[in-house]
């Protein structure tokens, strides 16, 4: 009996431990990444030293530190943490937001066109482009809420549908701007630009912007609304089970738009950071960026956590600002690409392992509780 007893404490452990198995799969992934390389016949180092310069600023070929790298890497990793908290937030609350991209491609739209024709006044004239992206992609997400919750519409199948009409959208409302051609429009004033003459000076010249600040943010903002609030108890119950959260006096109509929403201004913000934190000029998308899809691997690797999904969007930063790296020592970018697949892989495999452990844990218990009568 104590045998069971430690075997079902042993699995209850491993059950709560989220953040040691993702720790795990990310380490896994590596190293199936590693024997990938050596498989094609090229040396792994390079893949490690690339991801050692981009986190530390260290090249060890040449014995020096270039902090830019740090500052790129940050920079790269804005936009995978906010859409993996946009993700994120849903998938607490019960939903699939796929729609992270078009979200994201509407903040970043409507952030160009405030940037073009907004007021030119400093610190005014970003943060209002900001605040409006923000906004659009609330609006976006919330119609995708407001179908859920009153026409039972699969989110899946309306983020899918709306990520097409942004993005399409995007392209004839950007090409309208006066002076912009098939590729950029006019460059921004300099006051809506996310520039920050310290940051550039800390990291000699990188991207890292003022955007960094209102990720931060971001990630508490999150965590206090999950966590903290009364709304975070209403949207958890609401995904835990709707039924039960109706009966309870939880407005469920409410909660599913509200989470949606909330979800969409995340993932705006990210396109908004995007546009005015790396680029000049506004852009005419030829196709998807790809942060809104990465930022449901980025939430699924941080357990739709604020600490891990900030965390995990870290990781993504890392391998995606690694890779003109890796190339440089011989190794195929597209390494970086496979090893963020296997995490996912693995991350599910993960979900599979938890779900038999549950099932292995009741088992043991209808047993037990046989033997005891």
């Amino acid at each position: 009996m104590k045998d069971k007893n430690s075997r079902t404490g042993l699995r209850s452990l491993v059950l709560k431990s989220d953040g040691a198995l993702s720790v795990m799969v990310v380490l896994l992934g590596f190293l199936c990444g590693t024997i990938l390389i050596l498989v094609v016949g090229r040396n792994p180092s390079g893949m490690y030293k690339a991801i050692l310069q981009v986190l530390t600023g260290y090249n060890i070929d040449r014995g020096r530190f270039y902090v830019r790298y740090v500052g790129e890497w940050l920079a790269q990793s804005m936009p995978f943490i906010l859409c993996g908290l946009s993700m994120g937030f849903a998938a607490r609350t019960g939903l699939f937001n796929i729609g992270g991209e078009g979200q994201y491609v509407v903040g970043l739209t409507v952030a160009q066109f405030v940037a073009i024709m907004g007021p030119a006044i400093p610190t005014v004239h970003w943060l209002l482009a900001l605040i409006l992206a923000m906004t659009a992609g609330a609006l976006w997400g919330g119609i995708v809420g407001f179908l859920k919750a009153r026409f039972e519409v699969s989110e899946v199948v309306a983020t899918i549908m709306l990520n097409y009409i942004a993005l399409y959208a995007s392209r004839i409302l950007v090409m309208s701007i006066p002076g912009t051609n098939t590729y950029k429009t006019p460059d921004y004033p300099i006051t809506a630009l996310l520039r920050s003459s310290i940051l550039e000076r800390i990291t000699k010249g990188s991207l890292l912007n003022l955007g960094i600040i209102f990720v931060i943010l971001s990630v508490c903002v999150y965590w206090f609304i999950i966590e903290k609030t009364r709304l975070g108890f209403a949207l958890r119950a609401t995904g835990l089970n709707k039924d039960a959260a109706r009966a309870s006096g939880i407005p469920v109509v409410k909660s599913i738009i509200l989470s949606m929403a909330i979800a969409g201004a995340f993932a705006g913000l990210a396109g908004g950071i995007v546009s005015l934190g790396s680029f000049k000029f506004g852009r005419v998308l030829a196709g998807n960026d790809g942060y809104g899809f990465a930022g449901i691997a980025v939430a699924l690797v941080g357990n739709s956590t604020a600490l891990g999904t900030m965390l995990a969007g870290l990781l993504f930063g890392m391998l995606s600002s690694a890779q003109p790296l890796m190339e440089s020592n011989q190794i195929p970018k597209e390494i970086t690409f496979i090893i963020q697949g296997l995490v996912v892989v693995f991350i599910a495999i993960r979900t599979g392992f938890r779900m038999f452990i549950r099932y292995s844990m009741k088992k043991n218990q209808l047993k037990e509780s046989l033997v005891d009568e």
